[in-house]
């Protein structure tokens, strides 16, 4: 059986997401500032930062759902906030939020009634798509059991089909591989260069650990110093960029085979690294 194809946009805007002179403050701190790039459509782009720098404060306000103290963001071509139908989200931990009890089919469906549940008519269509949002994952199988019953990479993957329901041209994951183990995150892994490339959809994933995503990410946000800043993977993937990202000494290793990793020097746990050394920041900056 074919792979169900997203109905296309009659105008697709060349950036997917542009930020221009971007800040956002919470209870009156800044939790970044300058944010000033834009990523192109039909990419998969990694979010990376250590904790607290506002990878979760970035997916929320592109989706408007924070109001920026400064500057604008444009998403699918028009202000945050305004293309959410457009856009497939999901959270970290959603689906432990759940009613554990209701099937994949019932929690896919929610992607496209919201949490109306209880006396409301689906049509066929809607159902059509929950099939086919199921299908694209690989849950079929899976379609009429609990969510309580489901592994956690399974979870994760009716988490996924929930946001794919509608269709979207963007879609943003927030941690969807913390928690998996192997084996899942390589499987999510390779549905959103399926996603991506079949799909043409736009892909965004906030991640701890780039090792797995590398390689079918072609770009990363990376929040250093109070900074988002934009670049292809060809910058990001510099020792001295990681290092002072992390704040711990990483080497950038390449196999014969011409895969690529991160990976903790081996000197480094003897080294406390200075993350916020302003003459060394600036050198980076220009990524933006």
């Amino acid at each position: 059986m074919s792979t169900p194809q997203p109905e296309q946009s009659a105008q697709t805007p060349t950036a997917s997401v542009q930020f221009s002179n971007a800040a956002i403050s919470r209870d009156g701190r800044t939790i970044w500032f300058n944010g000033n790039f834009t990523i192109p459509t039909g990419t998969i782009t990694a979010i990376v930062g250590t904790n607290g720098t506002g990878k979760t404060t970035l997916l929320n306000a592109e989706l408007g759902l924070l109001a920026l103290s400064q500057g604008s963001i444009t998403v699918l071509g028009a202000p945050a906030g305004t293309q959410n139908h457009r856009i497939g989200y999901v959270p970290q931990n959603y689906i432990s939020g759940l009613d554990s009890t209701i099937t994949v089919r019932q929690s896919v469906l929610l992607g496209l009634t919201g949490t109306r549940f209880g006396w409301h008519r689906t049509t066929e269509h809607q159902w059509q798509q929950v099939h086919e949002a199921i299908e694209v994952v690989h849950l079929q199988d899976y379609a009429n059991a609990r969510l309580g019953e489901l592994s956690g990479g399974q979870r994760q993957r009716a988490a996924i089909a929930q946001a794919l329901a509608s269709k979207p041209e963007l879609l943003l994951l927030d941690e969807p591989l913390a928690n998996l183990d192997i084996a899942s995150q390589q499987s999510l892994v390779d549905l959103l260069a399926t996603l991506n490339t079949a799909w043409h959809m736009s892909v965004q994933v906030v991640s701890h650990d780039l090792n797995m995503l590398l390689p079918i990410l072609t770009g990363a946000i990376y929040l250093l110093d109070g900074h988002p800043h934009y670049a292809p993977m060809s910058e990001v993937l510099d020792a001295k960029l990681l290092t002072h990202l992390y704040g711990t000494e990483v080497e950038v290793i390449t196999t014969p085979q011409g895969d690529m990793f991160v990976t903790p020097h081996s000197s480094a746990h003897h080294q406390t690294i200075d993350t916020h050394n302003v003459l060394e920041a600036a050198q980076f900056h220009a990524h933006c």
